[in-house]
């Protein structure tokens, strides 16, 4: 008998052994899922925080790239420019045209890259809605139209054609500005993308470039 309540005994404190254990291993557990949880959160604040100022830096530096003026480039006075409308054809001043009377469609400028000219009264439109529209003649070399291609291609409000007539190997226009250069390299090409592209020049900021004239 006594040795069946020893037993009993021994059975008990081993059950209650266990489950003190067990007990211990489910706090490790928890404190350790705490920690893993804790160290995520912080991460992913860390993570935030990080990409909220890299944001800001980015808009801080695009901010100064815009007030940054773009040497060589020839700029009009807009308010002589004109912005009508009108289903004639139209004479203007300098050659690609920055800015002036122009048909009511233009031209798909999505990163558009035309092979062949394009009618300046659709492309002018384009610029008023913020576009960038660069120009070359066939003094530019294969290498310096391919990387503008490029460029181009994944810049939305941007488009691009040839133009024998022009006086510049490259030309970019915005509406009332133009820069001209040689090659393509040039550091001020970006520089007059960054500025230009939807920039403060911009007749009708957020205007559609798409749904134009597509004209390839």
């Amino acid at each position: 008998m006594a040795s069946r309540t020893s037993d009993n005994n021994s059975r008990q404190q081993r059950i209650a052994e266990m489950r003190r254990a067990e007990k211990a291993r489910d706090r490790r557990n928890k404190f350790l899922a705490i920690g893993i949880s804790t160290v995520i959160v912080a991460g992913l604040v860390g993570f935030g925080s990080w990409l909220l100022i890299e944001q800001k830096q980015k808009d801080k530096d695009t901010a100064a790239a815009r007030k940054a003026p773009v040497s060589g480039e020839r700029e009009w006075d807009v308010k002589k420019l004109g912005r009508n409308h009108v289903e004639t054809p139209v004479k203007y001043e300098m050659n690609p045209p920055v800015g002036g009377d122009h048909n009511p469609r233009w031209m798909n400028c999505n990163g558009d890259v035309y092979k062949n000219p394009i009618p300046e009264v659709n492309a002018v439109h384009s610029l008023e809605h913020g576009a960038v529209w660069v120009t070359y003649n066939e003094k530019a070399a294969p290498g310096d139209v391919e990387a503008l291609a490029g460029k181009v291609g994944k810049t939305p409000y941007t488009l691009m054609s040839p133009d024998k007539e022009q006086a510049g190997t490259i030309m970019l226009s915005a509406w009332g500005k133009q820069l001209t250069v040689d090659k393509a390299d040039d550091p001020r090409v970006a520089q007059f993308f960054t500025k230009y592209v939807q920039g403060p020049q911009t007749p009708e900021p957020g205007a559609a470039c798409t749904n134009g004239l597509a004209d390839k």
